[in-house]
């Protein structure tokens, strides 16, 4: 599908509220694509549907308070899980509301932080997948399972809940297993426009956050994403990012106030899943610091969010614009919450509309599930994984790279780093990558991302396989000072996480882009210097 250059900005409008696919796909494109398409516009529904959802979702909240429950814990990947995360740390709850954890890994250290800590009696496990089969959230799933069994017996399924499609896999298990609820998502909703669906509203309820709120802000957002005109305010960030990206601007660089920091997670995978294929789309910028002008290149377009306390990211929106880069600003409140998911879903589909690719689907995505599993398969029959170019020992690392003269400028736009971060999990390492992003901006003038391993997989991960081919890629694994294994399997969330890793750096390779990967294999040090070390080596 080539970039859109025949309807206007007000008919792609009319066509996505008429839930028309050939104002996505096009008018020539295949029957298939056109069914896939038309059974992804139930977001548009999503506000409507969650005024009306309220009561029973509050009412499940209230039920598990009362049965003395006081930590949940979210078991799940991609759109089933960022928006939770929003919604925890963004300051808009009362207080009253669960504890509540989101699980989004196979990592076996965040895994076991969060099993030695648990209080099996007063816990609830929301297990959170549209498809049902999402293999990080049924590893996981068994894995709390057997503890709960053990710990409560027949008993164990009042401690999980299912959010998922209607006839899942997930739905047959969690009858098997007596769950206290399973709630049944309306299935035309894709995974990363599920927001203001039930995959936000229970976790919601269940965290204390005001859901009339919530509701009433995304239903104004979305009668005004209705207007044709200039005042549509999804269109207008749509129109924005596709007309930067063509131009040439397609690092999204977001400019959060910190209020709002925690939404940039979640709208990254949104735009990056969305538009990052065919070659093209919108590579978004998150979390990396704010720096002076003259560091950021004329690859760069930039959206800030701003609230009554975000002095400094207002100051530096004014500096860029100043300097002649294109600024977008977005002026909200934590209290319209509700209004940015839905803001930033039309934005999303218009962008992709224009830039000529499908919003709704994701191909690469798949492609790195199935090397994973190749890589699961070759170490069950050979013990080993197959490890193509070989590793080179180095200083307490192995090394191993796709292709030479890694730092090389290429034709057809302009480079970006992305850090795909696999190493065990470790909170305290964000304020380290936040200084590495910041130098290998000023050394090398390029934007930089950072993945966490394996959750990327689900968000950039589409873009890094399927958009522009202008990514330097490094990929950092480490040897595990643990291994869990995980219940019906051969092998432990270790295993499977080197796995994914493993698989990814195929996928990459397969696609034609530059990664180099480096194995830290001490598994007891501390990983500072020596990614201080390894990653300051990138440009050289």
């Amino acid at each position: 599908m080539p970039p859109s250059s025949g309807p206007n900005l007000g008919e792609i409008v009319r066509g996505i509220w008429r839930r028309d696919p050939t104002s996505i796909a096009g008018p020539d494109a295949p029957a298939v694509e056109l069914s896939e398409v038309s059974d992804r516009f139930g977001w548009l529904d999503a506000p409507a549907g969650l005024a009306g959802r309220i009561d029973e979702a509050v009412a499940f909240a209230t039920r598990v308070r009362e049965d003395g429950i006081t930590d949940v814990i979210l078991l799940g990947m991609g759109g089933s899980s960022l928006c939770s995360e929003v919604l925890r740390d963004v300051p808009m709850k009362p207080a009253g509301g669960c504890r509540f954890t989101v699980l989004d890994t196979t990592d076996e250290r965040a895994i076991r932080t969060v099993t030695e800590s648990l209080d099996l009696a007063r816990t609830l496990f929301l297990v959170a997948s549209k498809s049902g089969t999402t293999l990080e959230v049924t590893s996981l799933e068994a894995h709390f399972w057997e503890l709960a069994s053990a710990s409560a017996g027949a008993d164990a399924g009042q401690h999980f809940a299912a959010i998922t499609d209607p006839g899942t896999a997930l739905v047959a298990l969690a009858a098997r297993k007596r769950y206290r609820a399973t709630f049944l998502n309306p299935p035309d909703i894709g995974g990363r426009y599920s927001a203001l669906s039930l995959f936000g509203l229970v976790p919601a309820a269940l965290m204390g956050v005001g859901l009339h709120a919530l509701a009433s802000s995304s239903v104004k957002m979305a009668a005004a994403c209705q207007d044709e005109g200039d005042d549509n305010p999804g269109a207008a960030l749509g129109a924005f990012m596709a007309a930067q990206a063509q131009a040439g601007r397609d690092k999204l660089t977001l400019l959060l106030a910190p209020a709002m920091a925690a939404f940039g997670d979640w709208a990254e995978q949104l735009i990056a899943e969305s538009t990052g294929k065919q070659g093209r789309g919108v590579l978004p910028i998150v979390g990396e610091p704010i720096g002076p002008v003259r560091e950021y290149g004329p690859d760069r377009a930039f959206v800030a969010v701003l609230t009554e306390t975000s002095g400094a990211v207002a100051n530096a929106a004014r500096d860029l614009e100043r300097a002649g880069h294109p600024v977008f600003r977005i002026t909200t409140s934590a209290a319209d919450l509700g209004a940015e998911f839905f803001r930033w879903e039309f934005a999303t589909c218009v962008a992709g509309t224009l830039l000529g690719v499908n919003p709704f689907d994701e191909p690469n995505v798949a492609e790195a599930k199935q090397r994973t599993r190749s890589q699961l398969d070759a170490r069950s029959a050979t013990g080993a994984f197959r490890i193509e170019p070989p590793f080179e020992r180095g200083d307490g690392y192995s090394r191993r790279e796709s292709r030479p003269a890694l730092g090389r400028p290429k034709s057809g736009g302009r480079r970006f780093v992305a850090i795909l971060d696999f190493l065990p999990a470790d909170p305290r390492r964000a304020d380290l990558f936040a200084d590495l992003r910041g130098a290998l901006r000023r050394r090398l003038g390029l934007a930089t991302t950072r993945g966490i391993g394996p959750r990327y997989l689900h968000s950039t991960g589409q873009f890094h396989k399927g958009g522009t081919n202008t990514g330097i890629f490094v990929l950092l694994t480490a040897t595990d000072a643990s291994a869990t294994p995980i219940p019906g399997t051969a092998y432990t969330f270790s295993t499977l996480k080197q796995a994914q890793a493993l698989g990814d750096f195929d996928a990459l390779v397969a696609n034609g882009r530059e990664v180099v990967h480096y194995h830290l294999e001490d598994p007891t040090a501390d990983f500072s210097v020596t990614l201080e070390r390894l990653i300051g080596k990138i440009g050289e």
